[in-house]
């Protein structure tokens, strides 16, 4: 479950980074987000 939504925020991420780069700051909390959330799922098992 927490790798679909990780995986999710990234692809959110790349599209936001290409298309909107008014919002860049939202789309790299976005790709933090994704990232931590991968890391605690592998810390964890």
């Amino acid at each position: 479950m927490l790798e679909l939504i990780a995986v999710i925020l990234i692809v959110l991420w790349i599209v936001g980074f290409i298309g909107f780069h008014v919002l860049g700051g939202f789309i790299h909390i976005l790709l933090i987000v994704a990232v931590m959330m991968i890391l605690i799922r592998y810390i964890k098992s």
